[in-house]
């Protein structure tokens, strides 16, 4: 699995805010979900995207440096996102994931984008996009412990809530999940 960027800014040569006005324009022009690459060369760009991305709801996913060009990855949130959400009953923090997610029993869930997924994920998790988890339910085993992870907590706990009305009974939700994650990771090149 590799990133799929569905659009690409150039901003190389620009000087602020130009990288921040291209990338208004252009995150626009996707659909929630996508994931916009902008290509920068000021230096200054990656703080500003960072910003603008936590004030608009969007998510900056990452970053990668080639020869002195920025490529900075920022996915489209959709409003479902950002929105309160009832709040899965069976809930635990990252903590408590850390503590039992090398258990034989246990399955690490991650319900994020592909391409958030490719940047940055905890070892041994399991990709499935909350848009593809009914149609691939079957796949995971429900005698496991699946523990369901997001970037914020809202997507797995819309995805834990699909699978208990699915009939899995050892779903727990991670809250806040990737977004304050500070064990190990990994990545998809």
């Amino acid at each position: 699995m590799s990133m799929k960027v569905n659009e690409t800014v150039d901003a190389k040569g620009l000087a602020c805010p130009m990288p921040i006005v291209k990338t208004k324009k252009a995150i626009e022009s996707i659909h929630a979900g996508e994931v916009l690459e902008v290509q920068a060369t000021d230096r200054g760009s990656l703080a500003d995207l960072q910003g603008w991305a936590k004030t608009t709801g969007h998510e900056y996913v990452g970053s990668k440096e080639k020869s002195d060009v920025l490529y900075h990855y920022v996915r489209k949130a959709d409003p479902e996102e950002t929105k309160a959400v009832e709040p899965f009953p069976n809930e635990e923090n990252n903590e408590q994931l850390k503590a039992v997610q090398n258990q034989d029993d246990v399955t690490i869930l991650d319900v994020r984008e592909p391409a958030e997924f490719a940047f940055s994920h905890i070892p041994g998790a399991v990709s499935v996009p909350l848009g593809e988890l009914e149609e691939k339910m079957n796949e995971l085993d429900a005698s496991k412990n699946i523990h369901v992870v997001c970037r914020t907590g809202n997507r797995s706990s819309m995805a834990a809530q699909m699978l208990k009305d699915k009939g899995f009974d050892k779903v727990v939700n991670v809250n806040p999940g990737m977004s304050e994650w500070d064990g190990p990771t990994e990545s998809i090149e």
